[in-house]
């Protein structure tokens, strides 16, 4: 028995197969991501709270005698088994290792894959089926997040994707669609682009804000970040059914038959939701980067063929 197997038995420890259960839980609670687990990363301690581990468990570490050099390395006994538990599903394919997060992310840390963004649902005992509505990222959906993001549009971008006809599979169709909202609420900060309202879910599994189209997917609309518009719920359900729109400047423009409801309509507890967009002559909160502003090329369509315009 080695050195280290023999301090984890008299420890006590908890198993490395334990172990790799509550990182996977772990990283579907971070978002799908955790760094690696160095002193005063949370992440160290929060799990030990998981396995209820005492002050010794916590502090126990291992020493390595370097003669050539004439010095003694310590590691500490918890985060060489959270290594070995995070590098034990690296081979397996349950995350990817920070080398390889790091080329997609420009962040050094252990990310959830598909295989193991499954398994956390199924340890967290959650229906598979809302893995589409879920922000947490896994590593197949960075990857195109990054194609999004990066992206240059040209001037005449169309923002119609004329090759949505072919049929493509099951799996190619969710990621695409889980990296373009990641992309857009990513891109707008998690925020909605008229209110500002920033959520979470108590769980921290979701968050508020939604990733509008532009031109909708039933009218061929591009999955891209140009045809996309970070909104709360309430205010994509107004932008898609044509209650305002966007001009070429950004600034968002009310329908005029806002002046045929009634005086009880479009209020929240006394609220004017729709009427202060009116009043307040409010501007998209964008993006940094110009290049993933709404293109007008977009925005145009939306005004012409969704957006209200006429009193009737």
């Amino acid at each position: 028995m080695s050195y280290e197997s023999k301090m984890l038995r008299q420890l006590a420890m908890p198993t490395r197969k334990d172990v790799e259960q509550a990182l996977l839980r772990a990283l579907l609670k971070h978002d799908g991501t955790i760094k690696e687990f160095g002193s005063g990363e949370g992440i160290v301690d929060e799990i030990a709270g998981e396995f209820q581990l005492s002050e010794d468990q916590r502090s126990a570490f291992l020493e390595t005698i370097y003669r050539k050099q004439n010095r003694v390395k310590k590691a500490f006994l918890w985060h060489r088994l959270l290594f070995r538990a995070a590098d034990s599903l690296a081979k397996e394919h349950m995350v990817s290792r920070p080398t390889r997060t790091l080329e997609i992310t420009r962040k050094r840390e252990w990310m959830l894959t598909e295989k193991g963004f499954d398994e956390a649902l199924k340890l967290c005992n959650i229906s598979t089926a809302t893995k589409e509505c879920l922000p947490t990222k896994s590593y197949e959906v960075q990857k195109i997040v990054k194609s999004l993001i990066e992206s240059r549009k040209p001037e005449n971008y169309d923002p119609f994707d004329r090759d949505k006809k072919i049929v493509k599979t099951a799996r190619e169709v969710a990621l695409r669609d889980r990296a373009f909202r990641q992309a857009v609420i990513k891109a707008y900060t998690y925020r909605c682009s008229v209110c500002g309202l920033k959520l979470k879910s108590p769980d921290s599994l979701l968050w508020e804000v939604e990733a509008a189209h532009i031109v909708p997917h039933y009218f061929l609309g591009r999955d891209d970040v140009c045809n996309g518009i970070a909104l709360c719920h309430l205010h994509h359900w107004a932008f898609d059914v044509g209650w305002f729109t966007v001009l070429d400047d950004y600034r968002v423009q009310v329908s005029p038959q806002i002046s045929r409801l009634p005086a009880d309509c479009g209020k929240l507890e006394g609220f004017e939701f729709f009427r202060v967009l009116q009043r307040g002559h409010v501007k998209l909160c964008l993006p940094e980067r110009g290049e993933i502003y709404p293109h007008h090329n977009a925005i145009r369509w939306h005004r012409e063929n969704v957006f209200h315009q006429q009193r009737l």
